[in-house]
Formats: C-alpha cells, structure tokens, sequence
C-alpha cells in the first residue's frame, strides 16, 4: 500500500521568533524547509490595531522580556511590514515552502488578502472575534483555527459563524491546543483530539506549545491532519515565545517523527501484510503424528499434535480428523493428511 505522507500538514510556527529582523525570518525559512516542513507561519498585527496602551503581558511574556511593561511595546518590538511580508513570501516560495500568516485584526486580513495566501489561520485569542471570522469566511478559502482557551461551545459558535457565511465544513480545520507557553504535560489532554472530531465533524489538529516533540507525535497518532510547532534559531534569545520553540535539529527530529508515524499509522484493514507473509509458514503450525501410527489405527488427541511448520494441515482442523482411521502408517512428526 502506498503511504501519503504529506497526509499530515506541518505548519513551522516562526510566529514572532524572528525579533523584528528580516534576516533572521529568512533563515528561519530556509531551516524549515530543509526539515520538510509544508507550510511556515508568521504574525501579522499593528500594535496599535492589536492592543491598547495599558494591556498587561502574559506570565510568560513577562518571564522571557522583563524589560517591558505592556503589551504594545512588545508587540511593537515584533512587527513585519507589509514589505516584509511580500519579501518573505516570495523567499518562501524560493525554498518550495507554502508561507502563511496570522491575522489578528480585520485590517491585517485586507493585506493578507492582496499578499494571496493559499490559506488562513485564526490564532486562539481571536475564536470569539466575530467580525474577524466572518471577514475571513467571505474569502471561501481553507481555514485553521486554534482553539486554546476555549470550550466547546465556543468552538461550536465559531464554526457556526463561518458556515453561516456559507464556508463548507469541508475547509475548516480546528487545532487543540493550549495557550500556555510552554504548555505543562498534565494540561495537554490529548484526547481532546477525538472529542473535536466527534463533536464537530471537521478536520482536526493539533497546534503544540510543549517541550519535545513526543506530544505532536503522539498527536498524529490520534489522528491529527495539521501540526503546528514553535521554531527558533535558538531557545536563548529574548522574546516571548522562544522558550516553547524547537530548535533546528529538533524540528528536523519532529518532521522524521511525524512522517514515520503517518507510514506506521497505515491501512485500517487487519491482514497479513506482505512484509509477514513469508513468515506465516514459519510461525504456525501443522497436524503431525506425536507416535508412531499404524494403518488403521484411529487418530486421537494421544497419538496427534501439532508442531512447526505450516506446509500441511493446520492446526484448526483437528477435530475433522480426530476419530478417523489412518489410511497408512505415520512416523513420528510426519504431518498428516486430510482423507
């Protein structure tokens, strides 16, 4: 059977990982492509559109940039210009790897839109910004949506909001996932994944904010179509959300992971594969005499077993034999024959 192993999407989050450094964001690029990463992702936001002057930093913003107050100077730090953004994507392209950005307000959508993105993505802080979603859905293309902090009602409102808008439930994809950065392993409840898809019947994924690359893994095992993970250049730079990124390696280690998992995951239909045919032969068995039987003599649990290998008789047939007489002699361990 021939495995699809583009069957799960992997988005390299480079999010905010950049530090406002174009350079940097091009590197990043050129890393995830190299890892086979599908798609990479940014954040499109002005500062001034995303935040008020007095809105606190998140805990762990605080903990990775303690020199700032707020979170318009942070954001402000983290910005791209819209003529970053069209050199980004055409670096992307470059490197044969899809780009792909976050809007965070009405107004990055509009130029988002004229960039031409194949797809769409609504981060977890954005799930009950109706106007948003209903923008987005006009454009009738895929959409992803994380779904931290929320619930299911919630979540219901959100789909309902882009189908409302006649989006096919065919295009939308929804993201587990937790907002914590990083994400505590008790806190990551996994089997969210199929309480989605049971729930909503749509696509479902899973956007990781955990250290390591077991729980993405281990996502794509539950049956997860998207992952999306953190990428840094390096975990020790300052900014908010380095600390949950992998680093290149890892991330290459990630895309190895997730891939041999897609090709272990397989076919649902329980049979002998062809890699253990040739075994079968081997492992089971055949009737054969346990004593020497003469002609005549009946075949009984006593005289009869069954033993390696299974060129004859097997072993599930026994009771059509048991009772019967031979129709010859029989050495010891000669398999027997069906009369």
């Amino acid at each position: 059977m021939e495995i699809d192993l583009k069957m799960v999407l992997i988005i390299a989050e480079i999010g905010v990982n950049h530090n406002g450094d174009i350079n940097k964001a091009k590197k990043l690029i050129e890393i995830a492509s190299e890892a086979g990463a599908d798609v990479v992702k940014f954040q499109t936001f002005n500062s001034e559109d995303l935040s008020t002057n007095y809105a606190p930093l998140a805990e762990y913003q605080e903990q990775n940039s303690p020199e700032l107050k707020d979170q318009s100077n942070l954001l402000k730090k983290l910005e791209l210009t819209e003529a970053d953004h069209f050199i980004l994507k055409k670096y992307a392209e470059k490197f044969d790897i899809e780009f792909l950005s976050t809007a965070f307000t009405v107004q990055s959508v509009d130029f988002l839109s004229r960039l031409g993105l194949r797809r769409w993505k609504i981060p977890s802080g954005e799930i009950n910004n109706i106007k948003l979603l209903e923008k987005i859905a006009l454009l009738n293309q895929p959409i992803i949506i994380s779904t931290g902090m929320s619930c299911l009602g919630e979540i219901e409102t959100a789909i309902n909001t882009l189908t409302s808008k006649n989006l096919n439930k065919e295009k939308i994809t929804i993201l587990h996932c937790n907002t914590a950065y990083p994400t505590p392993l008790e806190d990551v409840n996994l089997n969210v994944i199929k309480t989605l898809r049971s729930s909503f019947g749509v696509n479902v994924g899973y956007s990781d904010h955990t250290l390591g690359i077991e729980v993405s893994t281990a996502a794509v095992a539950l049956g997860s179509s998207v992952i999306e993970k953190h990428i840094t250049l390096d975990r020790n730079l300052p900014g908010p959300d380095h600390k949950a990124s992998l680093e290149p390696d890892e991330f290459k280690n990630l895309i190895k992971s997730i891939r041999n998992v897609t090709i272990a995951l397989g076919s649902k239909i329980k049979q002998p594969t062809k890699s253990e045919e040739i075994n079968i032969n081997i492992a089971r068995k055949s009737i054969v005499a346990s004593k020497f039987i003469k002609t005549g003599e009946i075949f009984t649990e006593e005289n009869l077993t069954s033993k390696r290998p299974a060129t004859g008789v097997p072993p599930n047939l026994m009771y059509l034999i048991l009772g019967k007489k031979s129709n010859r002699n029989y050495n010891i361990d000669e398999q027997i024959e069906i009369l």
